[in-house]
């Protein structure tokens, strides 16, 4: 968290706008991979049951929270406020809020989609990527806090749903072996050349395969070192947070203030029902902001949400966060269905 806030504030204390430096691309087509790659591997196939099917439930259910909340706030809206209804369905920004949808569930893939299909003018899509990026700043923040009251939810809702820890907490990395450490290092090194040289362009795509191949070299390399890629990629996570950092920009922001209280709404529900849900099936509480940032914040900010609980669940999280990329698209044109029943 401190990574991502403290670069964010120096970038905005020095009036630097580092938002299209070469290190964005750098972090996307080397760093991102290279952390998937690591975390993904210290995954046993034994841990892979965590995930089983109440967590997936409770992120598909919020999921579904997104697609639907805007719509029938704006729904409600008609009888408690005519303005709100009037800004959001005859003045056209629906069409903005559909793309957030994308950005929230699915990237900026789903949303660039997304704003073709809505027909969404230029000027309100730059104004509804603002808003977005702040929320999702101030969500992130939010849930690095969250995830670390999970064991006091737990205890306060009479949750009893143990997790087993396969790693000790301080994991001992064993540099003085140095076959493991080279074979583990080296292969990763590897699978990444390949992954390049092949010419996988769909970052999603990559993602995936970089994740089964993880799975791969951690569950069938004998000597494969868990304790030292769950290091390295804790520390390529953070590292990929900082650089995210220097990406943020208030200075172009502006928007109606009830379109801004209507998103945050839309946003508390999300998570207020996957609250709900998680305590009816008496759900460890921290797969909440788990799911949440999974959905909102995608393949690099819900591994470190993830961290500041328990490093071992980082690839839960990020199992998670490629289904969302693969389904953001499907719940935005679901969206977008709902908004023009009103048009």
């Amino acid at each position: 968290m401190f990574a991502y806030v403290i670069l964010a504030a120096v970038t905005h204390a020095f009036n630097l706008d580092l938002s299209k430096v070469e290190l964005h691309t750098w972090s996307k087509n080397i760093i991102i991979p290279l952390a998937i790659l690591l975390v993904m591997s210290a995954l046993s196939f034994r841990q892979l049951k965590i995930i089983g099917f109440r967590p997936i439930l409770v992120f598909v259910f919020g999921s579904f929270i997104i697609a639907i909340s805007a719509p029938l706030l704006v729904l409600l809206s008609t009888f408690f406020s005519e303005t709100l209804h009037q800004i959001i369905i005859e003045e056209g920004y629906w069409k903005g809020l559909s793309t957030i949808v994308g950005s929230w569930i699915g990237g900026s893939t789903s949303q660039l989609v997304l704003k073709e299909v809505a027909e969404c003018p230029d000027g309100l899509f730059l104004a509804i990527l603002v808003l977005d990026n702040i929320l999702v700043n101030i969500w992130t923040i939010l849930m690095f806090q969250k995830i670390k009251r999970s064991d006091q939810l737990n205890d306060y809702f009479g949750i009893e749903d143990k997790i087993e820890d396969f790693f000790p907490d301080e994991v001992e990395i064993n540099v003085n072996k140095l076959q493991p450490v080279l074979v583990t290092i080296g292969s990763c090194i590897l699978v990444l050349i390949l992954c390049h040289f092949f010419l996988i362009e769909s970052f999603l795509m990559k993602i995936v395969i970089l994740s089964f191949a993880g799975l791969v070299l951690g569950n069938f390399i004998r000597i494969w070192n868990h304790g030292l890629v769950l290091k390295i990629g804790g520390i390529l996570i953070l590292l990929i947070m900082a650089i995210l950092g220097l990406k943020l920009n208030f200075s172009t922001f502006s928007i109606p203030l009830p379109i801004v209280g209507f998103t945050v709404v839309w946003l508390v529900l999300h998570y207020i029902f996957m609250m709900f849900l998680a305590r009816k099936i008496k759900l460890h509480m921290a797969w909440v902001p788990i799911a949440s940032m999974a959905n909102l914040g995608g393949i690099s900010t819900a591994p470190a949400v993830t961290a500041a609980y328990n490093e071992e669940w980082m690839p839960h999280a990020i199992v998670l966060a490629i289904l969302s990329m693969v389904t953001g698209t499907a719940w935005g044109l679901l969206t977008i269905f709902l908004f023009q029943q009103m048009v």
